[in-house]
Formats: structure tokens, C-alpha cells, sequence
């Protein structure tokens, strides 16, 4: 299903280029281009798939015929829910979808080339600070950005103010409780 022939990333870099790419075309085809999307999952056709490309363009296709296929494959039948709920539920559940398909291709990757714990880690923390297509299309990313914002003026203006006084408090070690629970006993 890439267009391109085959493409192998094997950096962490290179593998979150491809997720880029590929999360940029699914973006696309859930926002600016979803009147042809839309159009495109007939769901008196057969079970289609939306597919990312590296090269930030998108397709909805049939799933791959081999068994197994090269790559994880995308959600099998987006077209079959298309009638039957909103447009704006069904986009958010494509782009759901869309989102576990890009870290198992990702993380298929990162298998493949033998990505170890420190490689995986860097990794998910890269794709981790984008934001997720099914924010991207409810318009969660937005608010986050903002609310994030306030949240860092905020904090800047309170913690100058408060000084040194202000640390959480330092536990010890674990005590059991009257009940039998293991707790943390302040210092």
C-alpha cells in the first residue's frame, strides 16, 4: 500500500519522519480533505482501510492481500459506520483508529530494526509531544495548547511569589497504617 515502493526507516529520526508523514497525510484526509474522504468510504463497497503515506498524502484502499502483510494493517471497515452515526463521531473514530495504527507502525519500526529500551523510549517520547490526529480533529489540541499556556503564566507568576517554602512534602519510608495499608510516613 506505500506509494513509493518500499520504504525501511531505521533511526528513530528516520521512523519518526515516517510517522510525521504519515499522521500529516491522515490529517489531511480527516480535515481539509474530508468531503473526498467522505465520498470515498462508500459503505456499499468493501472493507476499506485509510491508509498514511511518508509522503503526507492518504488513500483509502481494500486491505493489503498478502497474509501477512508487510506493514500492520489500518482499521479493517471505516466505511461500514460512515450512515450510521454523525460525521463528526465517525471522524473522531477513524481518527482513533488512525492513531493506533501509527505507533504499531511505528513500533513495528522499531521491532524490526532492533530499537532498544533508551531508542524506544526516545521514540515514543517524539511522537508523544505531537499532538494525536483524534485531537487534531475534535479540536482538543487547541484547547490544550491554551490551556497549557495559562497553566505555564500562571505557574511562573505563583512559584516566583512563593519562594523555597513552597517543595511538596519529603516522604520516608513505607509504614503500614491502622488498617494494614501500606502508606508513605511524612518527614
Amino acid at each position: 500500500m506505500d506509494s513509493g515502493g518500499h520504504y525501511n526507516p531505521r533511526t528513530v529520526e528516520e521512523v519518526f519522519r515516517d510517522f510525521k508523514g504519515r499522521r500529516a497525510g491522515m490529517i489531511k484526509a480527516l480535515t481539509t480533505d474530508v468531503e473526498e474522504f467522505y465520498q470515498q468510504c462508500d459503505p456499499e463497497k468493501e472493507n476499506l482501510c485509510l491508509y498514511g503515506f511518508p509522503t503526507e498524502q492518504w488513500e483509502v484502499n481494500l486491505p493489503a492481500e498478502e497474509v501477512p502483510p508487510e506493514l500492520p494493517e489500518p482499521a479493517l471497515g471505516i466505511n461500514f459506520a460512515r450512515d450510521g452515526m454523525q460525521e463528526k463521531d465517525w471522524l473522531s473514530l477513524v481518527a482513533v483508529h488512525s492513531d493506533a495504527w501509527l505507533q504499531s507502525v511505528a513500533f513495528y519500526f522499531g521491532a524490526r530494526f532492533g530499537f532498544d529500551k533508551a531508542d524506544r523510549k526516545r521514540l515514543f517520547t517524539m511522537i508523544n509531544d505531537l499532538p494525536t490526529i483524534f485531537e487534531v480533529v475534535t479540536g482538543s489540541a487547541k484547547k490544550q495548547t491554551k490551556e497549557k499556556s495559562s497553566e505555564n503564566n500562571g505557574n511562573k507568576s505563583k512559584s516566583s511569589s512563593k519562594g523555597r517554602g513552597s517543595e511538596p512534602p519529603k516522604y520516608s519510608k513505607q509504614v503500614k497504617d491502622e488498617e494494614g495499608g501500606i502508606g508513605r510516613r511524612r518527614r
